[in-house]
């Protein structure tokens, strides 16, 4: 989710979800602990729970990284060994690391031992020529080992070589079984199931079939609305849904502040043209922000100007 779930975009849904755990955008240990990156750490109290992504292949820096995160007050640590993008491969992390579990351990002993909150990590069934059903419980089992005990399995291999980042987020195949068979092989850990999933019935079903999370990161941003704004009520069992109406008000501070500071108005609505998706007016409302957000100046009467466009919820049925 790099470039997509920054403060702002995590600002948003934690007003649409109370309880949903929120991922930053993946930090690479290098760019903290060589490149002065610490500002990138930046998030808001509202914002927990948040888990915070790293990306490395260091042990020494990745344990350096992780205390930066422990200080700055995360409630998560996690290890991206998923991302499967040019840049990602370059530096020797992400999906890559599928290939070295060995290294993925001797990494995750050294986070561990770094910090006071969880460490997990996120990975692949595999990547390019593995077996799958051989690959990825060789790798629980090498990784939590070391002490991990959660991981969220994006359920399709990665194609290093002939696919593209984008390409490889829908053309190779999912296979949710073997997830939920790696549940039943590994009983003791918690184990999540990522990939494909775009309706809370999907997750409840993973939920019900004994898995322990559900990470939803697309559907989640350009449909939040279907996501987040039921997940209190649907997943855990929570009162408080609002409507996408009452979100927008519960905006208007935050974003008044951005404004202030010297923020620019599109830097946090950019995160919101999928607030009204299916409601009649959606497109005017993605129009308007589109449009009128980037110009200089641009102030809250371009998010009342697009909430015009919108038809109240009672209309939309």
């Amino acid at each position: 989710m790099m470039d997509w779930t920054d403060r702002h975009c995590r600002h948003l849904h934690r007003l649409m979800s109370a309880h949903t755990l929120l991922y930053t955008e993946m930090v690479t240990a290098p760019a903290l602990v060589r490149g002065d990156a610490r500002h990138l750490l930046g998030f808001g109290p509202a914002e927990h729970p948040v888990a915070v992504q790293l990306g490395g292949s260091d042990p020494a820096e990745l344990a350096q990284a992780t205390a930066m995160c422990c200080d700055e007050g995360y409630d998560e640590v996690n290890l991206n060994v998923g991302c499967p993008s040019d840049r990602v491969q370059s530096g020797c992390f992400g999906a890559i690391l599928m290939k070295q579990p060995a290294l993925v351990a001797d990494c995750v002993a050294a986070m561990i031992a770094a910090t006071r909150v969880e460490v997990t990590v996120k990975c692949r069934i595999g990547v390019d020529d593995q077996v799958p059903e051989e690959v990825l419980p060789a790798f629980l089992e090498t990784v939590s080992a070391a002490g991990v005990r959660r991981f969220t399995i994006h359920a399709r291999k990665a194609w290093l070589e002939g696919l593209s980042p984008k390409e490889n987020r829908d053309i190779p195949p999912l296979d949710y079984d073997l997830v939920l068979r790696m549940k039943r092989e590994f009983p003791q850990l918690h184990i999540s199931i990522n990939g494909g999933i775009d309706t809370l019935e999907q997750a409840r079903g993973f939920l019900e079939a004994g898995l322990d999370g559900v990470m939803i990161g697309r559907a989640a941003y350009h449909t939040p609305g279907d996501i987040l704004l039921g997940a209190d009520e649907e997943i855990f069992g929570q009162p408080g849904r609002k409507t996408a109406e009452q979100v927008v008000d519960e905006m208007r501070p935050y974003i008044a502040r951005h404004l202030e500071a010297g923020g620019r108005l599109h830097n946090v609505t950019r995160h919101m043209l999928g607030l009204f998706a299916g409601r009649p007016g959606a497109r005017g409302w993605r129009r308007v922000l589109s449009e009128g957000a980037p110009r200089p100046g641009a102030g809250l009467e371009v998010l009342d100007a697009a909430l015009a466009q919108v038809a109240p919820a009672a209309m939309a049925g």
